[in-house]
């Protein structure tokens, strides 16, 4: 599969398919919406690094996102925490990750994302680095078959998550999306984190186990 990043060609392909398919999540009804998420929270629930995971980090949905929420009772009713990822401040855009729960004060950074408030030292203590967390689930923008995957552009995830491509402590990382969001193939960029699996509405895909 070829790579994009030196053909100005290949890059505004790259950015008219995730424009289109960013336009099909936000087409989706309320309902619709609504939907996805518990089929994906239920699928979720059944897999096994979700069900041992005692430190799980997600997102708050924006733009259409597939929405994770419906799986935080079931987490925190089982003893796991969740985190939220918070931009660093002053940084190179990357994340840190942020206890959260229901009366967690937030704000909305930069992009219009509501997240932990972090300033004046709040959630100091409560915030995590990448590498400790067990699970990352993270919003993808289109996923193929072979488990590729597009995000929004901006490279936060890949930045925070490079670690991953060296030994030592890592999360499983878990793409999230809607089924309309899958296209036959997808083109990657060198930098792209592989992901462990990759959930939707309608089934759970594993690039690892794939021949």
């Amino acid at each position: 599969m070829s790579h994009l990043s030196d053909d100005p060609t290949s890059r505004t392909s790259r950015r008219h398919l995730r424009q289109q398919l960013r336009r099909r999540r936000r087409a989706l009804t309320p309902q619709e919406q609504d939907q996805a998420a518990r089929a994906l929270c239920r699928r979720l629930r059944r897999q096994p690094e979700v069900r041992r995971a005692r430190r799980i980090a997600l997102y708050l949905p924006n733009d259409g996102e597939i929405d994770p929420r419906p799986l935080i009772p079931w987490l925190t009713g089982r003893g796991a925490r969740v985190y939220l990822p918070v931009l660093k401040p002053l940084s190179d855009n990357t994340l840190w990750f942020v206890h959260y729960h229901p009366g967690t004060p937030m704000r909305r950074n930069r992009f219009g994302i509501p997240e932990p408030e972090t300033r004046h030292g709040a959630h100091r203590a409560r915030r995590l680095p990448a590498w400790a967390l067990d699970l990352v689930l993270l919003p993808l923008v289109g996923f193929d078959d072979l488990g590729q995957r597009m995000g929004m552009g901006g490279g936060f995830y890949d930045r925070s998550l490079a670690f991953t491509r060296r030994g030592g402590p890592r999360p499983t990382l878990i793409g999230l999306a809607h089924e309309c969001q899958r296209v036959e193939r997808l083109p990657t960029e060198p930098w792209d984190v592989p992901l462990d699996a990759i959930a939707s509405d309608a089934k759970i895909l594993r690039p690892g186990r794939m021949p």
